[in-house]
């Protein structure tokens, strides 16, 4: 039997229903979560919980959270077995992406969940979303962050939200579920990543200037040459297909060239769901890597957002950060 932390951010599952629409309420949470009958008496596991101050809507998350739960984490590794993270749906990928690198070296489960309806309403989906994720987490299977919603382990940097109004929030495009609990959780052991080697470290992440810019036919890209200054650290390109890019790829040639001088390095993903970036397979996506741009390959958006922040954040040189963003870390590729 471990013993678990929860880490309450906030979110859905914790909220209860005001005059102004549904907000957090820790001691409406409290209840509800002491009054789970398969929490008591640590029928699962011994567990205590910590509240975030304050308790956020997950769309209000920004970097100096993510170092606030990741800080937590750090100052309580050596005393439990594993850490449940409950946490709004809206940001619940990019907060489970960015904690998969700033947990380096990591041996203990660390589980993002949440639910889609609160806790306090009849039919909430956060009862068993909780108590999956604690078992999860005490069992010690796994040694990565991860997110599990609606009977699915899913590695957390993945993921992508899928949904805004089913119960089954959450997609991994790319890669399989980690485990899937139906009468039993049956883990697929050969996807999950190993043992580490080294000790554990948390790499705080610093508030980097980056940008996302998505392609639609007609785009105009002279529109972003002034963006690209040497403030922008990174830059996330969402390009069409396996890599390519609307018009002349004489419009775009100078402004890449222009981002890469100054340092800022040039990731491109794809908007496909599914699907993995092929930059130079098509004309039409030739001038992006002519120009120094790098490959997000099969990366989601939101794990190539936070592992920009944490590359620059670990003081790596523009040639070292457009390497690894090509490099798996934490089979984030």
């Amino acid at each position: 039997m471990g013993k678990i932390l929860i880490i309450n951010t906030g979110g859905t599952i914790g909220m209860t229903k005001t005059v102004h629409g549904y907000a957090p309420d820790m001691e409406k949470f409290h209840e509800n979560l002491y009054g789970i009958p398969e929490l008591q008496n640590n029928r699962i596991c011994e567990w205590e919980i910590i509240d975030m101050n304050p308790l956020l809507d997950s769309s209000n998350m920004t970097v100096e959270d993510w170092n606030k739960i990741g800080n937590i984490i750090n100052r309580n590794y050596e005393k439990y077995d594993g850490f449940v993270i409950l946490h709004g749906t809206d940001t619940m990928a990019y907060t489970a992406s960015a904690l998969s690198f700033m947990l380096e070296n990591l041996a203990k489960p660390v589980i993002v969940t949440g639910s889609q309806i609160p806790i306090c309403e009849i039919r909430s989906d956060g009862k068993d979303n909780i108590i999956a994720a604690m078992m999860i987490a005490a069992a010690g299977i796994v040694k990565e962050v991860c997110i599990y919603f609606r009977g699915e382990l899913l590695r957390g940097n993945r993921t992508t939200k899928y949904s805004a109004d089913d119960f089954m929030a959450f997609k991994s495009p790319n890669a399989p579920a980690l485990a899937e609990a139906g009468i039993l959780i049956n883990y697929n052991k050969e996807i999950l990543l190993p043992e580490p080697v080294g000790k554990f470290y948390f790499q705080q992440l610093e508030t980097i200037p980056i940008g996302v810019i998505k392609v639609f036919p007609g785009i105009q890209f002279n529109l972003f040459s002034n963006i690209m200054t040497e403030g922008l650290k990174g830059v996330v390109i969402e390009a069409f297909g396996a890599g390519n890019i609307p018009g002349s790829p004489e419009a775009l040639l100078p402004i890449i060239k222009k981002a890469f001088e100054n340092g800022t390095v040039v990731t491109v993903c794809t908007q496909c769901f599914q699907g993995t970036v092929l930059l130079g397979n098509y004309e039409t996506s030739n001038a992006l890597k002519t120009a120094g741009a790098v490959s997000g390959k099969d990366m989601t958006t939101e794990a190539a957002i936070t592992k920009m922040y944490y590359l620059f954040s670990k003081g790596y040189d523009t040639k070292t950060i457009c390497r690894l963003m090509e490099t798996g870390l934490r089979g984030e590729l």
